[in-house]
C-alpha cells in the first residue's frame, strides 16, 4: 500500500477512504464519482479560505494609511469665519493631521447658510463619502427634523458621528443698552434677537421661550454666523441672542462677561444652574407644568453636543475609525489643549461612538413629547 500526503489525498487520481488500522489511517481505495465530485468542492472552499485569510484585508491599518498618504481631508464648517464654531473647527484642523494615519493634510472650508442646514444637506447628500470630508454644524441641525420647521435633506441618525469637542454652557442674554435688563423684564418690554435661521440654536431658543413663556423677542434672523451677529451687537441692530456660547463669549469678547460692559445675562439655556453662573436662572426653572419640562429637557438637550463633528453616511469602517480614533487623540493632545486653553475654548469632548448613541437615543423619543416641542417652537416662530 502507498500512503498519501494530504494534498495527495485529494488531488491523487484515485480516491481514498479512511481506515483506522493503516498507518496514518489513510489508505487508497474506490469511491463513487459523486463522492470525488464532493471532495473536489470541499477542497475548492478550503483553497478559497485559506486564501482569504492569507491576502491583504482592505480595512488594515496600513491600507488606511496607504489610502490618506498624500491626500487632502476638507473640514466644512457651517458658518462664517470667526464664530464659535469655525473658532474650534480651525483649532480642531491645526493638530488633527499628524493624528490621522497616513496625516493628509486638513484643510477647513467655510459653508454658511440656513443656520448651517446648507453644510448638513451638502455633507448628506453631496460630498464624497470615502473618509476625505468630514465637517461641523449646528448643536441643534440633528433635532432640525423632529422639531424644525427647515426643509432638511438629511436623517442625522445615518451621519457618520465623528465626535464632539464640547459640552457647552449656553446662555440668553442681552447688553447693557437693552431695555430689558432681568428675566422678568422679557414679558413686559421689547427685546431684537439675532438668529441665523431654522434649526439653529438662536432661533430655536428664541422661539421656545417666546412660545413657552410669552417673551416679546423680535428675532432678526438670517445671519451667516455668530460673529455676524456679535457685530450686529456692536452696531446696535440687535440686543442680545439666545442659545449663546458663554465659551464663546469669553473667547472673543471678554469684556463682556464683567465689567461695564457686561451683558444682561437672563437665563442659562440648561436644566441644572452653572458654577459659572450660580445667580442666574435656568429655563427649566422657568417650566411652571410637566408638560412645558418635558419640551424644555428635549430642546436643552443638544447643549451635551455642543460642537459636533460628522462625516457622511457610509464611510468605510475602517477610515471611520482612523476620523474617530484621530479626533480623540487630537482634543487630548497637550499641545492642542495649550492652544485650546490660550483661545479660551472649553474641551469636554464625546467620542463618535457617544454621539452616536445620544442621537439615536433622541430619535426615540416618545412621539407626544417631540410634537407638544413642535408645536412650542412653531407657536413662537410668529410675530418676528
Amino acid at each position: 500500500m502507498r500512503l498519501l500526503t494530504p494534498c495527495q489525498m485529494f488531488f491523487h487520481h484515485d480516491s481514498f477512504t479512511f481506515n483506522r488500522n493503516a498507518p496514518y489511517g489513510i489508505r487508497q481505495s474506490p469511491m463513487t464519482h459523486d463522492r470525488k465530485q464532493k471532495l473536489a468542492r470541499i477542497v475548492w472552499v478550503l483553497t478559497l479560505a485559506l486564501s482569504s485569510g492569507l491576502a491583504p484585508s482592505p480595512g488594515r491599518a496600513d491600507d488606511v494609511a496607504d489610502f490618506y498618504r498624500g491626500k487632502t481631508v476638507t473640514m466644512i464648517v457651517g458658518y462664517s469665519a470667526g464664530g464659535g464654531y469655525d473658532i474650534y473647527a480651525r483649532a480642531v484642523a491645526r493638530h488633527m493631521s499628524e493624528h490621522i494615519t497616513g496625516a493628509p493634510k486638513v484643510i477647513v472650508q467655510n459653508m454658511p447658510g440656513a443656520g448651517s442646514i446648507a453644510s448638513a444637506n451638502y455633507l448628506y447628500n453631496v460630498a464624497a463619502k470615502d473618509g476625505t470630508v468630514f465637517g461641523t454644524f449646528g448643536r441643534g441641525v440633528p433635532m432640525e427634523p423632529l422639531i424644525g420647521a427647515a426643509k432638511v435633506q438629511y436623517d442625522a441618525s445615518k451621519f457618520t458621528w465623528i465626535g464632539s469637542a464640547a459640552n457647552e454652557l449656553s446662555v440668553c442674554a442681552v447688553t447693557q443698552r437693552s431695555q430689558v435688563k432681568t428675566w422678568e423684564d422679557v414679558t413686559r418690554k421689547d427685546a431684537a434677537v439675532g438668529g441665523e435661521g431654522s434649526g439653529s440654536d438662536p432661533d430655536t431658543y428664541a422661539m421656545m421661550v417666546r412660545g413657552l413663556f410669552g417673551a416679546r423677542f423680535r428675532i432678526v434672523t438670517g445671519y451667516p454666523g455668530g460673529n455676524d451677529m456679535t457685530l450686529a451687537i456692536e452696531r446696535g441692530e440687535i440686543d442680545g441672542r439666545c442659545g449663546w456660547s458663554w465659551g464663546s463669549i469669553k473667547a472673543t469678547r471678554p469684556d463682556w462677561t464683567s465689567g461695564p460692559n457686561r451683558l444682561n445675562v437672563l437665563l442659562v439655556m440648561s436644566t441644572e444652574r452653572s458654577e459659572e453662573l450660580p445667580g442666574v436662572p435656568t429655563v427649566l426653572e422657568k417650566a411652571s407644568t410637566d408638560r412645558d419640562r418635558d419640551i424644555v429637557r428635549l430642546i436643552v438637550s443638544r447643549q451635551t453636543v455642543a460642537r459636533p463633528f460628522a462625516a457622511p453616511p457610509g464611510v468605510p469602517s475602517a477610515r471611520r475609525d482612523a476620523l474617530r480614533k484621530a479626533f480623540m487623540a487630537t482634543l487630548n493632545d497637550p499641545v492642542f489643549l495649550a492652544d485650546a486653553k490660550a483661545a479660551s475654548l472649553e474641551i469636554s469632548p464625546l467620542s463618535g461612538e457617544e454621539v452616536e448613541k445620544l442621537i439615536g437615543d433622541l430619535y426615540k423619543a416618545p412621539a407626544e413629547s417631540i410634537a407638544q416641542a413642535r408645536a412650542a417652537i412653531a407657536s413662537g416662530s410668529g410675530g418676528n
